[in-house]
């Protein structure tokens, strides 16, 4: 028995230059497909992740500026009024994710220079220091400010480290956040309090417990979820802060 084709069939033959034509029109066609595919699966998991905002560190305006260093009770930087800007209140932060309560110690209540890079989101402003060092002679000294308080307040919102929320990470959410924030608690960043509602136009609080203290190991279990807390806010220059009552604490979801 024998076979015969009774007509030309297209067979693509590595060692010839032609292609046959149903098998350009495939692979185009399936490319094609192919190409846009993947930019619908990536714009369907883009639209599911938090929208970044506009955090992040400020590797083009560096910072510098003199003032003093002190603990409440996380270090910062308090600057002086300078003609038509006010005075500031800066949170401080390390390299990585580690504080420095250590340069703080040291230099408490003597004027230094500080350098360093921001990191800002909104109006939560830190500071990562990359050097600090005494002020020369001819600083001029000046007298902080004391806190202003606003009241007692109940506040509902989310416990977040203060470098990563501000921009140093990308928002997340679940286990891997939760732990990025211990992390950098643990470390020694200052933990901020970002609430769903407003206090004198602000929703972020440099947090604190009920006695002005930094808070401990209590507040990892409340870490990266909605909660409700109350507790008493200061104003200390443009900076919040929310002394907290963790009895009063409530998870919310």
């Amino acid at each position: 028995m024998s076979w015969k084709q009774t007509k030309d069939a297209p067979f693509f033959v590595g060692y010839l230059n032609a292609v046959p034509k149903q098998l350009i029109a495939f692979v185009g066609i399936f490319s094609v497909c192919f190409i846009a595919g993947l930019g619908l699966a990536a714009l369907a998991l883009s639209s599911t992740q938090n929208d970044p905002g506009n955090g992040g560190f400020q590797w083009g305006n560096r910072y510098e500026n003199v003032g003093l260093l002190e603990l409440r009770p996380y270090p910062v930087l308090r600057v002086a009024a300078e003609g038509e800007n006010p005075a500031r209140t800066y949170m401080l932060t390390g390299q990585g994710k580690r504080g420095v309560f250590s340069q703080a110690e040291n230099n408490a209540g003597t004027p230094v220079n500080l350098r360093g890079v921001p990191v800002n989101r909104g109006d939560l402003t830190m500071i990562q220091v990359g050097k600090v060092e005494a002020a020369g002679e001819g600083a001029a000294e000046f007298t902080p400010s004391e806190p202003v308080p606003l009241g007692r307040w109940k506040l509902a919102g989310e416990i977040c480290d203060g470098k990563c929320y501000a921009g140093a990470m990308r928002p997340g959410r679940g286990l891997a956040h939760k732990a990025c924030a211990d992390l950098c608690l643990t470390g020694g960043i200052p933990p901020v309090f970002v609430s769903s509602g407003a206090v004198d136009g602000r929703n972020f609080f440099l947090m604190a417990d009920k006695d002005g203290n930094v808070l401990g190991d209590e507040i990892k279990a409340l870490l990266a979820l909605y909660v409700e807390i109350e507790g008493d806010v200061e104003r200390l220059d443009d900076l919040m802060v929310f002394k907290v009552d963790l009895a009063t604490a409530r998870i919310l979801k």
